[in-house]
C-alpha cells in the first residue's frame, strides 16, 4: 500500500497524450475560510508530478484544492483559441476524510472540458 500522500497527473485527451508543462498548486483551505497554498509544481514528460506534492505526516484531514494552469499549455502547444480561454485555470477542490490514506487526483483535460476522478 502506497503511503499517505497527494499525486496527481495531467492527460491531455484533445491530442491523445501526456500534458507536461502544467503549472499546479496545492492549496489547504483553513478553517476561516482562506487559503494556504502549499506547493506549486509542473508535470513532466509524463504529464506527471515528480513525487508527492503532499506525503506523510503534512497530509491531514480537511479541505484541498489543486489548481492546474492548463491555458498556458494549450497556449504553448499553439493551438489556435479565442481569448479569454474557456478554461485557463481549472480548480479540483476535494476533501480528505481519512490523512492515512493516499489521495490521486488526475485531470484529464482537453481547450473545451475536463474530467476528474479520485485514482489509486
Amino acid at each position: 500500500m502506497m503511503s499517505a500522500g497527494i499525486t496527481t497527473h495531467v492527460l491531455d485527451i484533445s491530442a491523445g497524450c501526456p500534458a507536461s508543462g502544467v503549472q499546479i498548486e496545492l492549496f489547504q483551505r483553513l478553517n476561516d475560510g482562506r487559503t494556504k497554498l502549499l506547493q506549486t509544481a509542473y508535470t513532466n514528460a509524463d504529464g506527471r508530478v515528480q513525487g508527492p506534492m503532499l506525503i506523510g505526516e503534512s497530509v491531514t484531514t480537511g479541505t484541498y484544492e489543486l489548481v492546474f494552469h492548463v491555458g498556458n499549455y494549450f497556449r504553448n502547444r499553439g493551438i489556435s483559441l479565442e481569448e479569454p480561454l474557456f478554461l485557463d485555470q481549472v480548480p479540483v477542490r476535494f476533501g480528505i476524510s481519512r490523512s492515512s490514506s493516499h489521495y490521486h487526483v488526475p485531470l484529464l483535460v482537453a481547450p473545451w472540458g475536463y474530467n476528474t476522478y479520485r485514482g489509486s
